[in-house]
C-alpha cells in the first residue's frame, strides 16, 4: 500500500571507477552537463554510508523528467565489486524513455556503451506489447536500458 509518505523516486545512484570518465560518457549520451561535480567530505557521510572517514567523489546529473542520477565513486581501499550480470543480486539498471530508439542506441554506443541486446528490441507478448526496449553498459558495467512506448 502506498502512504502519504511516500513522495517520489529522488535519485537513482551508481557507483564507479572513475566519476570524470562515466560523466564523459553521460555527457556525450545525454547531451547535457552534470548540476555539478565534487568531492564530499562531511563527517556525516561515514554513519550514513557506513564507511567511516569516508571521501566520496560525486556528481550529479539531472535526467529528463526530473529524475537525478547520481554517480559516485567511494575513496577507500575496501571494493569488493558486485558483478555486473544484470540478473545478479544488486545490480541497478538506468531505464530511459527515448522517442527514437536507434538514434539514441547510435548516440549510445558512439559515446562508448557496450551493446547486451543486438539493438532495438521489439516486444511482442504481455502488457508491453509495440514497445521496443534495448540494454546496453556504460563504461563501468552499469546497464542502461532504452524504452520506447508504443506508438
Amino acid at each position: 500500500m502506498v502512504t502519504e509518505d511516500l513522495r517520489r523516486v529522488h535519485h537513482v545512484g551508481i557507483t564507479v571507477r572513475d566519476v570524470g570518465r562515466s560523466l564523459e560518457f553521460w555527457r556525450s549520451f545525454l547531451g547535457i552537463k552534470e548540476r555539478w561535480h565534487r568531492t564530499l567530505d562531511a563527517p556525516y557521510l561515514g554513519q550514513v554510508t557506513g564507511y567511516p572517514g569516508v571521501n566520496i567523489d560525486a556528481a550529479i546529473i539531472d535526467l529528463p523528467g526530473g529524475t537525478v542520477l547520481e554517480i559516485l565513486n567511494y575513496l577507500v581501499d575496501d571494493k569488493s565489486p558486485i558483478p555486473s550480470e544484470t540478473a545478479n543480486p544488486g545490480n541497478v539498471h538506468v531505464c530511459i524513455e527515448v522517442d527514437d530508439i536507434q538514434e539514441m542506441w547510435d548516440r549510445a554506443m558512439r559515446s562508448g556503451a557496450t551493446p547486451i541486446s543486438p539493438g532495438p528490441v521489439e516486444i511482442t507478448h504481455g502488457p508491453n506489447v509495440g514497445v521496443q526496449a534495448c540494454y546496453l553498459r556504460d563504461p563501468d558495467g552499469i546497464t542502461l536500458e532504452l524504452l520506447r512506448p508504443a506508438h
